[in-house]
């Protein structure tokens, strides 16, 4: 089967299991979700939506976000993991967007990666999910079912990104990268697959 008929494949399921995709990190604009993604590098989406709260009900804002101690974002944060630096990177970002950028979030890949602890990953999701500018965030969930799927030989996310931009409709990058989440989530672990009962696999 050529890849081309594969992602046919996949979209078609896909589409069928999930018609409609939520987005996991629970936000309220494009400076809430940031944040979240943030949060989330090594961490999962459900123990990101139990901290945001009280972060967000402590500081919503940048503005906001700016005059909180670091020492206090970190306790907040602290389950996520790295509290340490992602906090340090939260205040900074938020210093940032504050001054440089009216409290906005700009809805640029290339501003958006040159703030602290946002890199290529996070600063795709936010345009894709919080301006609905085409991208193909790539985490490693999406990168281990994309090879698993023989779509890509890519030895990194980066290569895998290039791929799945060749192989999958534009229209389709936003919805999809999400679609594949879930599906890995629930149909296509890790650990403890059984290819012959999974939707994708059994038949590829």
């Amino acid at each position: 089967m050529r890849k081309k008929e594969k992602a046919a494949l996949i979209m078609d399921v896909l589409n069928r299991l999930y018609p409609d995709v939520p987005i996991p990190l629970e936000h309220s604009d494009a400076y809430t979700l940031l944040v979240a993604v943030v949060l989330s590098a090594q961490c999962t989406d459900a123990r990101v939506n139990t901290v945001t709260p009280a972060l967000f009900e402590l500081a919503g804002t940048p503005e906001e976000m700016a005059k909180i101690p670091v020492e206090t974002i970190r306790e907040i944060i602290r389950p996520c993991g790295l509290s340490s630096n992602k906090s340090k990177a939260i205040s900074n970002l938020s210093k940032i967007l504050a001054e440089k950028y009216g409290g906005e979030v700009p809805p640029v890949m290339e501003e958006l990666e040159k703030l602290p602890g946002v890199g290529h990953k996070t600063a795709s999701v936010v345009v894709s999910q919080a301006f609905g500018q085409n991208a193909f965030p790539i985490d490693t969930h999406i990168h281990r079912l994309m090879t698993r799927w023989g779509l890509t030989s890519g030895k990194n996310v980066v290569q895998t990104e290039k791929d799945a931009k060749k192989i999958f409709p534009v229209e389709s990058w936003n919805r999809l990268h999400l679609q594949i989440i879930y599906f890995g989530r629930e149909y296509c672990p890790a650990r403890g697959h059984d290819p012959l009962s999974c939707p994708i696999c059994s038949q590829l």
